[in-house]
């Protein structure tokens, strides 16, 4: 009984193993061929760059319009929201920018976004209107507007597929090396009649390794983009307060802070909300904390007043 056991464990290891390596030397002559045929390193960078860049900008533009009809952002009469309309009209003259249109929607919590696309626009929950002063208010529209005005939305959707095509090239060369490792791995273990062996081995080992640099540049990339994020939320900050009150920002933040604790979404990176506890959850959030936020605009506050 053992002893046909091990001739079956050794007879699928001995077929695993074949089978890797046809699947191996296959992927050398693919190899192979790629290499011949390779472009001089100007040009790879030119076609990498290029792949990235039109990736990232088709995404922009089939974004905005899906982002749009998921929220389902109608526009905002004039008569129904007077104030919002004129502040918006002033605030966009002041920064020198085209005006967006207004929309409103009934978001996740109160919140408000800006979305790119042809003139943008900048969206308010209904709730907004309601729980924000005039003041208040306005600043957020100014904060909105700074990020319209860099086309944040359009520099980070670009950049992160610029980020992700590199990555993902990387990817495509570890992870068919780690495919093969693991399947020698395995197909080994078979022949010693000890399938469990498999991942203690160094073959085994060698692909858990490969796996983790795929996984950290995933990881690099998230972080990177939640970097940029968090930096453009500062300048987007920066740029109210010097159109607006930095106070009035302030106090809008932490009426929407205290108004609702949203769970992650797909919308949760435009959001102006932004408070996650805990190393990880900070390094990974969009939004920059909250106390950190109100300690800087208070400080242009105080600035302005010297």
């Amino acid at each position: 009984m053992a002893l046909g056991r091990r001739l079956s464990l050794a007879l699928t290891g001995l077929v695993g193993l074949c089978f890797y390596a046809l699947l191996a030397a296959l992927g050398y002559r693919v190899l192979t061929a790629l290499w011949d045929s390779r472009p001089d390193p100007l040009t790879a960078l030119l076609v990498v760059v290029a792949t990235g860049l039109t990736l990232g900008y088709l995404s922009y533009r089939s974004g905005t319009t899906q982002l749009r009809r998921r929220i389902g952002a109608a526009p905002l009469p004039p008569e129904y929201a007077p104030t919002a309309h004129r502040r918006l009209a002033v605030l966009a003259d002041r920064m020198a920018i085209d005006r967006p249109e207004l929309l409103v929607a009934g978001l996740a919590m109160p919140n408000a976004l800006a979305i790119g696309g042809d003139g943008g626009a900048v969206v308010l929950d209904r709730r907004l209107l309601r729980l924000l002063s005039p003041a208040e208010l306005e600043a957020l529209l100014a904060h909105e507007l700074a990020h319209l005005e860099t086309n944040d939305a359009l520099l980070q959707t670009v950049g992160y597929a610029l980020v992700q095509t590199v990555a993902g090239l990387v990817a495509m060369v570890v992870l068919p090396v780690a495919l093969l490792l693991g399947g020698f791995a395995r197909a080994f273990a078979f022949l010693r009649g000890r399938p469990e062996s498999a991942g203690r081995s160094l073959l085994g080992r060698a692909q858990r390794f490969a796996l983790l640099v795929v996984t950290g540049l995933g990881f690099l990339v998230a972080v990177l983009a939640m970097g940029y994020s968090r930096r453009r939320e500062y300048a987007a900050d920066a740029r109210a307060a010097e159109v607006t009150d930095p106070l009035a920002l302030a106090r809008a933040l932490v009426k929407i802070e205290r108004a609702s604790t949203p769970a992650f979404g797909l919308l949760t990176p435009l959001y102006v909300h932004g408070d996650e506890d805990g190393p990880l959850a900070r390094l990974l959030s969009t939004h920059p904390p909250l106390d950190e936020r109100i300690e800087r605009l208070e400080a242009m506050a105080e600035g302005r007043r010297r």
